[in-house]
């Protein structure tokens, strides 16, 4: 699978295509397989992630199964889940599996072997050409709002990273060799995400973003080693320092 290619190609489904369209048995054992061998960011936090079928949540999206998250409550958990479930996401893309990152849904399992519900996928096959024909046609901020200091070329693909709202919560800031990675807090820009919500699921979107960041990185055949910081569960900050990529 080339992950960087999925990155133009992929979309958020807000409602999926009618049909009868199903994942055969295969797909479903290779998502399972996929699921048990993705990369935590926090290797000392607990969780685990569970495929159930649609009308085992409260999604009314159109979808046939649903991707589980959960975790132990510690500092860094939602931004780990945002990481782990991104490279789930890609995945799924690559196989043609529409998804979406779904906040407002609640599963009929609050709680799993002591591990609390965080958020959800929701997924369902759908025709390739359902897909993300012209990713630049995409709602973005521009580079100069999310990137300051010195520039490196070809690294436009970081700014298509799913967020909540689209509120696309990050900042890097490019200086001696250090890209440093913060999420911003803006209350003014959540759409119709309560305003309590907000750092829960921008601690997310951080995730999915640090993810995607390597996948250029790479990509752009840059190595890199990475300093995170977890951030405090009791942070409310406008803007805080969430990882550190030597380059």
């Amino acid at each position: 699978m080339d992950i960087y290619k999925q990155l133009a190609k992929r979309k958020s489904f807000h409602l999926f295509p009618i049909g009868r369209k199903k994942l055969i048995e295969e797909e479903l054992a290779r998502i399972n397989s996929f699921v048990k061998q993705v990369t935590p960011l926090f290797d000392d936090i607990k969780y685990e992630i569970k495929i159930v079928k649609e009308k085992e949540t409260t999604s009314k999206k159109g979808a046939e199964y649903c991707i589980l998250f959960y975790s132990e409550k510690k500092d860094g958990y939602l931004t780990n889940i945002g990481y782990m479930g991104e490279q789930i996401d890609l995945f799924l893309t690559s196989l043609d599996i529409g998804s979406l990152w779904f906040g407002i849904a609640r599963p009929k399992e609050e709680k799993i072997n002591g591990l609390d519900y965080v958020i959800m996928i929701a997924i369902k096959k759908v025709d390739k050409n359902q897909f993300r024909k012209d990713v630049f046609k995409s709602k973005r901020k521009e580079m100069s709002e999310i990137w300051s200091g010195e520039y490196i070329d070809n690294m436009e693909m970081i700014k298509y990273a799913p967020s909540a709202c689209n509120t696309q919560p990050w900042l890097i800031e490019h200086f001696n060799g250090e890209l440093k990675v913060f999420r911003v807090k803006d209350i003014s820009k959540r759409g119709i995400m309560p305003i309590n919500k907000i750092v829960y699921f921008n601690r997310i979107d951080i995730g999915i973003f640090l993810y995607i960041l390597e996948v250029v990185l790479f990509n752009n055949n840059i190595s890199f080693k990475k300093e995170l910081l977890k951030e405090k569960e009791e942070d409310d900050k406008t803007k805080t320092l969430v990882a550190i990529y030597k380059i």
